[in-house]
């Protein structure tokens, strides 16, 4: 499994990359968001760590890059930042991430058990991840079930 951490942070990066990699990931590095939409392209990774803000573009410009680029939508992102936006973080999740992770509230090994469960589940819905809307569950259909109850 191929992991792409896309920060400008090189001590956060490093961090991350050698916990990931002590778990069996294989680690990709990208210093900007330019250098990691190329590297999405070309790595098609199973799962983008995506720094919010960089010296080139903010993280959820990146995101609506990856996402409309029919070569790297379905990979998921998961956003990452120092700062507690609240907007930028409804943004982000609206625009297709998986999750958003505030870097000061989680240790390595959070993150990378965060990774492993997040890749597990994925592949255990593999009818989600070939469709193009994955917020299908059987639960979301639940209260459709009221109205055919009304005709009995």
């Amino acid at each position: 499994m191929k992991i792409l951490i896309i920060d400008d942070d090189q001590l956060t990066s490093t961090t991350w990359a050698m916990g990931l990699k002590s778990a069996g990931f294989d680690v990709i590095n990208a210093t900007n968001g330019q250098d990691g939409i190329n590297q999405a392209k070309a790595q098609k990774p199973n799962l983008i760590l995506l720094d919010q803000i960089m010296p080139d573009m903010l993280g959820n410009e990146v995101l609506t890059t990856l996402k409309q680029d029919p070569e790297t939508s379905p990979i998921p992102v998961m956003l990452i930042s120092n700062y507690n936006e609240n907007q930028m973080m409804k943004d982000a999740i609206a625009q297709g991430a998986v999750d958003y992770i505030l870097k000061y509230q989680i240790e390595t090994k959070d993150l990378v058990d965060k990774v492993k469960t997040l890749l597990s589940q994925l592949d255990k819905t593999p009818d989600a991840s070939s469709t193009s809307n994955p917020e299908t569950p059987a639960s979301a259909d639940t209260p459709g079930d009221n109205n055919n109850t009304g005709s009995a």
